[in-house]
């Protein structure tokens, strides 16, 4: 059994998969960082000095400064700004996988199915060469 999961583990797909999981993992942690420390940062001083990780809707019925101070006193709060954030990460991410399976898909076009070089007699019905003007079978003169 031991020897059956090692051929199973070390089959090309299931490394492959393995790597693509661990190298998605630390990818999607770039993008979480470039997105809450690079991209939200000048967007929100743009947008008037507005930090998109602290806002919040509290919804407890007391007032708190910051979202630190509301999750610290255990208030229930709503993390839209949180929420923001994860929304411009996910689109980041789906727009950079569109753009690998957009470059893998030029990589691997079709190869083009080359035109039969046989045709059909319509007198006999037998298999011909395209370019035949008679047929070997039945004898038969071919049109163009």
């Amino acid at each position: 059994m031991l020897k059956e999961f090692k051929e199973f583990a070390m089959k090309g797909n299931v490394l492959d998969l393995a790597v693509g999981f661990i190298i998605g993992a630390a990818f999607g942690k770039i993008v979480t960082s470039l997105v809450t420390d690079i991209i939200m940062p000048p967007f929100g001083l743009i947008l008037g000095k507005v930090d998109f990780s602290n806002l919040f809707i509290n919804i407890s019925g007391k007032t708190y400064g910051s979202l630190a101070e509301a999750k610290q006193a255990g208030a229930a709060t709503i993390n839209y700004g949180i929420f923001l954030n994860n929304v411009v990460d996910f689109i980041i991410v789906a727009f950079a996988i569109f753009i690998l399976v957009r470059m893998v898909n030029r990589w691997n076009k079709p190869v083009p199915v080359a035109a039969d070089p046989t045709k059909e007699c319509p007198y006999c019905a037998s298999k011909i060469p395209a370019k035949a003007t008679r047929c070997p079978n039945c004898t038969s003169e071919l049109r163009a």
